[in-house]
């Protein structure tokens, strides 16, 4: 990962932002996939512009997007686009949604940008340097007890019924819980505002741009064993801002 690449990651949000902004809050088609998420034009739009980009820029580089899927798929450096991380949000005219971008090196993120290109804010973290929000470095606060500890995720239809019931035990144990939010969370994390992140079901896309921007600004993200999170990693995901957190939040998360 070179200051190259932290540029290329910035003009790669920049195409997402100008390719979003003039259709939020306004008309705009949309389809309902598979699984039965919402995608709208706004996301086709923002990760064609970035594929565009990196195309003619990084032809040697994968690419794993949400949106059109992979290319290169053995490239030991790969990027992985989310156009839009909340794409509810967006369709709700709601300011909490993000575009990430993330760098990927031997399967490990090493670099990551939530841009939320309504609000104008924009998160960068770097593998070996401090987490910047809008050019300024920020700091997660110190909070060693579950029981202290603002919680935050997503939303309960995204677990499933075992796995609901493991972070229900985090849950009551926590201070208070904040649901919805998608991404933002984990900005919100970095910058100090919450203490604890815990969701299931995400994809690579989903959270490979958070592990460098939570660990640069002295956070820490695991899977729900306490691993490093990678390219293979399952989607059951903790970001904790106190280090501290991440023992006894793997506890309660394996309790019998």
């Amino acid at each position: 990962m070179t200051d190259d690449d932290l540029l290329l990651a910035q003009r790669l949000a920049d195409a997402a932002g100008a390719a979003i902004r003039p259709l939020f809050r306004k008309p705009f088609s949309m389809e309902t996939k598979a699984d039965q998420s919402p995608v709208t034009e706004a996301d086709r739009a923002a990760e064609g512009a970035m594929r565009a980009i990196l195309g003619a820029e990084r032809p040697d580089d994968g690419i794993i997007g949400e949106e059109y899927g992979e290319e290169r798929a053995q490239a030991a450096r790969q990027w992985v686009l989310d156009p839009i991380d909340g794409t509810r949000s967006f369709v709700a005219g709601r300011p909490i949604f993000g575009t990430l971008i993330a760098l990927l090196e031997d399967g490990r993120p090493v670099l990551g940008v939530i841009d939320q290109p309504i609000a104008g804010e924009r998160w960068i973290g770097a593998k070996g340097r401090p987490t910047l929000l809008n050019g300024a470095a920020i700091r997660t606060r110190a909070c060693s007890a579950i029981a202290r500890a603002h919680l935050a995720t997503t939303g309960p239809a995204y677990f499933t019924t075992d796995s609901y019931l493991a972070f229900d035990r985090v849950r009551a144990a926590a201070r208070d819980t904040l649901w919805g939010g998608d991404c933002y969370n984990y900005g919100l994390l970095a910058a100090g505002h919450l203490d604890l992140v815990i969701e299931d079901g995400l994809k690579l896309y989903d959270f490979a741009a958070l592990v460098p921007i939570v660990e640069g600004a002295g956070g820490r993200m695991t899977d729900w064993q306490g691993r490093a999170l990678d390219r293979d990693s399952i989607g059951q995901v903790i970001a904790a801002g106190d280090p501290a957190l991440i023992d006894p939040a793997v506890e309660l998360l394996q309790a019998a």
